[in-house]
């Protein structure tokens, strides 16, 4: 089966599939990078997509991001190998450490916890937003060769009450994400 554009999303509460246009899948992959690769990788393989799109969630670690982002590149913020590999590098791999999605402007940092203090390393690197699944989604795009977008919905600060905020928050940005889609498809 083809599709032309596959969404992909942790969670239901963040996007709900019933809201998607014709010709569009929206596709769980559950919290994490784990849940992420292992997903993308069975949707990719039984869908075909011609583009792959990640709608999520986000911590804003740029104080003047809010609403929903396009994101331009994505890091990994937990790998932490050293003194093999820089943070944010995997050792001994030939794979980037930095995906591009050729659109967009912002920097989001993938790792598998959930931000909830201030971090320098995220701050040097340009980081703007941070989540729990891109990298890994963008890491499977590259390896089938799909393009890949994504969108980032800023629900919280990152910070002390980032749990609280992204609960109240979590449903806030799919009416601006399927206004997105729109343009994007008609463009």
């Amino acid at each position: 089966m083809t599709t032309k554009i596959l969404i992909l999303t942790a969670l239901a509460s963040e996007l709900h599939a019933a809201a998607a246009p014709d010709g569009v899948a929206v596709l769980y992959t559950g919290v994490g990078k784990i849940n992420a690769a292992a997903s993308t990788t069975a949707a990719i393989l039984q869908h075909r997509p011609q583009l792959v799109v990640n709608y999520g969630t986000a911590g804003k670690i740029n104080l003047a991001a809010h609403g929903l982002l396009e994101i331009a590149d994505v890091i990994q913020r937990d790998m932490l190998a050293v003194p093999l590999a820089p943070r944010g590098v995997t050792p001994l791999s030939d794979e980037p450490s930095r995906y591009a999605s050729g659109h967009g402007s912002a920097c989001c940092g993938t790792g598998d916890s959930f931000v909830t203090a201030s971090d320098d390393w995220l701050v040097q690197q340009g980081v703007d937003v941070v989540d729990m699944e891109l990298f890994a989604i963008a890491h499977t795009c590259h390896r089938y060769g799909v393009p890949w977008r994504a969108y980032k919905f800023i629900t919280d600060a990152a910070d002390a009450d980032a749990a609280e905020h992204w609960n109240d928050n979590v449903h806030r940005g799919a009416d601006l994400f399927w206004q997105q889609l729109a343009l994007l498809r008609a463009s």
